[in-house]
């Protein structure tokens, strides 16, 4: 008999939550490499401040993605490597509770580095407007997409020798849509520009979420399989 979809799915979401708490191997590699990044554009950015404060959300959503990145790869490779993914997949559980057990363990990661990184930024670049609640909106709407699309095709790249190249090459062209959309929102939020600048790319966020959210569920079982 299978487990219920949501005992299987939060069963998941512990174990991945619970093997990072006791090595901190993904989380201290994402942080350290935020923070490099953070640090990195500061002093680029020293000279000009006028042009550092223009470009807060991308210089924030560089970050976040490449960490994401990092973290997706990871994940997914720590799963084949010690062959849990394997076990998983022979369990008697829907390979969606699969799915959205991967996907939210590493949305829960990058949710976590994005918390600790905002504060530095704000410290580094003296920025507070990024702590407005509609600008934590669009950071969890980008961060929703691009984990959906990121946790299906790094299960499609873990397959391969060359895993750490075919995830970014895949990745991110197809999330384009999502980081441009979330830099545009983020940047029109911070700059207090008006509802009709926030609304287009925050629309294009939800709804970039839902399409890639129901793709990923009727695609994951079969990319497995592969």
């Amino acid at each position: 008999m299978k487990p219920s979809f949501l005992k299987a799915t939060f069963a998941i979401i512990h174990k991945d939550l619970a093997a990072e708490f006791r090595s901190r191997e993904l989380l201290t590699a994402m942080l350290t490499f935020s923070v490099l990044v953070i640090l990195i554009f500061n002093f680029a950015l020293d000279l000009n401040i006028d042009v550092r404060q223009k470009v807060t959300a991308g210089v924030l959503w560089t970050t976040f993605a490449f960490a994401g990145t990092l973290g997706l790869n990871r994940s997914m490779a720590v799963e084949k490597d010690r062959g849990c993914m394997d076990g998983l997949l022979l369990a008697p559980v829907d390979r969606s509770a699969i799915f959205f057990g991967k996907a939210i363990s590493n949305l829960a990661f990058m949710l976590i580095v994005e918390a600790i990184v905002l504060p530095l930024y704000a410290f580094f670049y003296n920025e507070t407007r990024i702590f407005q609640w509609e600008f934590i909106a669009v950071l969890l709407l980008g961060s929703i997409g691009y984990i959906s699309v990121g946790t299906l095709l790094s299960a499609m790249s873990v397959q391969t020798r060359t895993r750490e190249i075919l995830l970014p090459i895949l990745l991110f062209p197809i999330t384009i849509p999502v980081l441009i959309a979330s830099v545009l929102a983020s940047g029109a939020i911070i700059n207090d520009a008006g509802l009709p600048q926030i609304i287009t790319p925050l629309n294009l966020l939800i709804v970039y979420d839902v399409i890639f959210i129901a793709v990923s569920f009727m695609f994951f079982d079969a990319i497995v399989e592969e």
